[in-house]
């Protein structure tokens, strides 16, 4: 007979052959330094003083606020028609594209996209309208460090 405890409990995680558990392990150094971090400020706190009351009722606010706010959205991309001209100068050298009804010419060649012709020019996968300057770069991620 099962025991009450064990009734709406998982399995634990099964092992493969090498004897490697397939659940992640905890990663206890994260922890740490998060406990290290917020005993380091709660010091600072006291020697330098905390929030300003000002700050601390927007910071409640916001918190409490049951607002479903969406992130801002990115601009939209720029269309561009045929027969505009883009100019990219790379390394020293620009190059001049010429937006077509079915593609770009670039130096008197055809290609299907900008991606296309931004990997002939750079050698390496770009995004074509991100390279020509048609959409804002991606947001570079410090996750979370300085």
């Amino acid at each position: 007979m099962n025991s009450p405890s064990s009734a709406g409990s998982t399995p634990a995680p099964s092992s493969n052959a090498g004897g490697c558990s397939i659940a992640p392990k905890p990663r206890f150094a994260s922890v740490t330094l998060f406990c290290f971090k917020a005993v380091a400020y709660r010091l600072q706190e006291r020697v330098l003083g905390g929030l300003k009351s000002s700050t601390r009722r927007l910071l409640e606010r916001a918190a409490e606020d049951k607002v479903d706010r969406r992130p801002p959205t990115e601009a939209p991309a720029t269309r561009v028609t045929p027969g505009t001209v883009l100019i990219r100068e790379w390394h020293g050298v620009s190059h001049r594209v010429t937006v077509l009804a079915d593609g770009v010419l670039l130096r008197g060649a055809r290609y299907r996209s900008l991606s296309e012709v931004a990997r002939k020019i750079t050698g390496t996968r770009w995004s074509g309208p991100r390279f020509f300057g048609l959409r804002a770069p991606a947001k570079r991620s410090d996750h979370g460090t300085r």
